[in-house]
């Protein structure tokens, strides 16, 4: 197979990183030959990550809109118009075949520029609603890849392709069983089990619904992961002290166990944690954080909760109420399979690949 030329382009934080370097690593399964270049936005986080993943990169000096500091945007548009400019020069010296936005910041002036060049452009939309930038790239872009149906509300219908998410493969370990898992963790097979996830960085809201409903955990029978995040993990450690089925942990290294052991789990709504809990298949409840760009966690957990697949409560009513409905679905093994049943159906296991698919179809075309 011919050499091809791609680059990828997106980050700020894990869930547009993450499918931008899983899109890279199914090209260069697909094509070893493939030459990837990354472009990312000055001291963000895909400067370390993607480095990390084996892949180069380049930067912008682009930023987003401050909402909470006019002060800080009055250099925006000079930094919006550096960007290009930079861009441009990047894909003239690079030469890809295709350019390929997953969201963020520097999607937005590569992609523009690309076009600029003649380069054909792919998006990678992972949320149920889009961001702006991907909006504004929609109308240049060859192909839209999208984990959601009915996104033609917001994208050209004839450009949309369902392929779902990218999804860590370690995630879908068969290998791994619930007794197994039991035992890693130290927690008693006999009991159900409930696992919470802030996502790597944890979230305050879900640890201070643990913390408020504490006595009610202590005496539930039922037994509590608790993925704290590292900025919480000390002050959690204390709430957990003395409640023997309540396990804090700082960071769960091995996701496929904490999974197999879950009865229900409860998690942010992240657009890739939504497309891993869509493969687990287990009972869900879905706590949206506000503080997000428009609101996109909430549009993604309501996918889930229209079919049926979910359970959702807003995060202002987490503190009050979300333990108990937990606990409360633990206890009803009939919406427990419901929703287990419903929320598999959703799920994309090759998102990765279908991706790479239509990728190749626009470079050949």
């Amino acid at each position: 197979m011919s050499e091809l030329r791609v680059i990828i382009s997106g980050g700020g934080s894990g869930g547009h990183i993450f499918p931008a370097v899983a899109i890279a690593n199914a090209l260069k399964k697909r094509n070893p030959e493939t030459k990837i270049l990354f472009v990312g936005a000055n001291g963000r986080m895909e400067m370390e990550k993607v480095p990390q993943a084996g892949y180069d990169i380049k930067g912008l000096n682009i930023a987003g809109y401050q909402r909470a500091s006019i002060v800080k945007n009055i250099a925006l548009p000079f930094k919006l118009i550096d960007s290009l400019f930079s861009a441009y020069k990047i894909v003239k010296q690079f030469r890809p075949d295709v350019a390929i936005g997953v969201g963020g910041y520097a999607s937005g002036p590569l992609l523009r520029a690309a076009s600029f060049a003649g380069v054909s452009t792919v998006i990678q939309e992972q949320n149920s609603f889009a961001g702006i930038t991907n909006k504004l790239l929609a109308k240049s872009a060859k192909v839209i890849c999208t984990a959601y149906e009915g996104m033609e509300k917001v994208f050209p219908k004839e450009k949309i392709i369902l392929t779902g998410n990218p999804v860590r493969a370690e995630i879908l370990n068969p290998n791994v069983n619930r007794s197994e898992a039991i035992k890693y963790f130290g927690l008693d097979e006999n009991k159900k089990t409930i696992f919470i996830t802030g996502g790597s960085l944890g979230a305050r809201t879900l640890n201070q619904s643990v913390e408020a409903a504490v006595e009610r955990i202590k005496n539930s029978g039922a037994q509590i992961i608790w993925q704290t995040g590292k900025i919480y993990f000390e002050d959690c450690k204390v709430v957990a002290k003395g409640v023997s089925n309540l396990k804090a942990i700082q960071f769960v290294d091995r996701m496929d166990y904490a999974y197999a052991c879950a009865d229900v789990i409860i998690s942010r709504a992240g657009a890739l944690s939504i497309s891993e809990l869509q493969l687990i298949g287990k009972p869900v409840i879905l706590v949206p954080s506000p503080n997000v760009t428009e609101n996109h966690q909430m549009h993604n957990a309501m996918a889930l909760v229209n079919q049926k697949a979910a359970l959702m409560i807003e995060d202002s009513e987490a503190k009050l109420n979300l333990i108990g409905a937990a606990l409360d679905l633990l206890n009803n093994e009939e919406i427990r399979k419901q929703l287990s049943t419903n929320i598999k159906k959703m799920g994309i296991a090759d998102g990765a690949e279908r991706i790479v698919d239509e990728i190749l179809k626009v470079i050949k075309r």
